[in-house]
């Protein structure tokens, strides 16, 4: 597996979104623990989640939870897996979304994660979602905390803008190592957040990178020069929209969510999967 940085380590290029193993229309136990280990299987070495990855009130961290399981369950080694988690942004149970960014709640939400994770400093922490009613940099000002106190090891944030990212690195002390923003063939509009951060040096997490759990199946089908190109090499859509996105910038890191063992074993192949130039700026252009 073709690896990529990600502050002071190096991770798959591509890694594992649990989200679609946790909310509205998730699998059962079983095969989302197949999933998980067919992914470490594979080398994926980054693994996304957020202690909002539930569907029922009550069952906060459902996710994390599961992760954790599954990395204690499988045969091999994972000390070299980093479990990203992330903080701010909550499901009350009704299918709605809400947003905390207070930092007491921040740092009591950083400890809980850890707790379910099972882990002593969290590998990647990222503050969810801004907080309109509460200063950005406090919010940030939360995991600075935390870092210091070593109860997560690497600060990111997400759904930021340019401006965020700035604030944020700034508030951390230079120590702000990714930024995870939605970015697809159908979503493009975090390519100056993209950009930003290729200048920067700071990991990019495109999420949703296959257009949405809703969407992703139908890839090819709504972006015609991707099928197009998937075609010529006889691989999926969804492995030449990844393949593109790494083609972005060596700081893009692809967190493709998958319920399905087969999911995630077409995606991880996109690592390898070289496209020319011609190719490339098709793909762009088409975008």
């Amino acid at each position: 597996m073709q690896q990529r940085v990600l502050g002071d380590l190096k991770v798959s290029a591509i890694g594992l979104g649990g989200m679609p193993m946790s909310i509205e229309g998730r699998p059962d136990r079983e095969r989302s623990v197949a999933t998980i280990h067919a992914a470490l299987d594979a080398g994926v070495t980054l693994i996304d989640t957020a202690d909002a990855y539930h569907r029922d009130a009550g069952e906060v961290g459902h996710n994390e939870s599961l992760i954790a399981q599954a990395l204690k369950s499988w045969g091999g080694d994972t000390s070299s897996v980093v479990v990203a988690t992330k903080g701010g942004h909550l499901r009350p149970g009704d299918g709605s979304w809400t947003v905390n960014g207070d930092p007491a709640y921040l740092k009591q939400a950083a400890r809980d994660s850890a707790t379910r994770l099972g882990v002593e400093a969290i590998g990647l922490y990222q503050f969810h979602r801004p907080d309109p009613k509460v200063p950005y940099a406090e919010s940030v000002g939360a995991l600075a905390e935390l870092l210091d106190e070593g109860v997560i090891a690497r600060a990111g944030i997400s759904n930021a803008t340019v401006a965020q990212i700035d604030e944020a690195n700034e508030v951390l002390g230079g120590r702000l190592v990714s930024v995870q923003n939605q970015f697809s063939p159908k979503f493009l509009s975090s390519r100056d957040e993209l950009d930003h951060c290729a200048e920067l040096g700071i990991a990019f997490l495109p999420w949703s990178p296959l257009g949405g759990i809703s969407n992703a199946s139908e890839l090819g089908s709504r972006h015609a020069a991707f099928a197009e190109v998937a075609k010529a090499h006889d691989v999926s859509p969804q492995q030449v929209a990844l393949a593109w996105e790494l083609s972005l910038s060596e700081v893009v890191l692809p967190i493709p969510g998958a319920s399905r063992p087969t999911s995630i074993q077409d995606s991880v192949k996109a690592a390898d999967l070289v496209l020319t130039t011609d190719e490339l700026e098709r793909l762009t252009t088409a975008g």
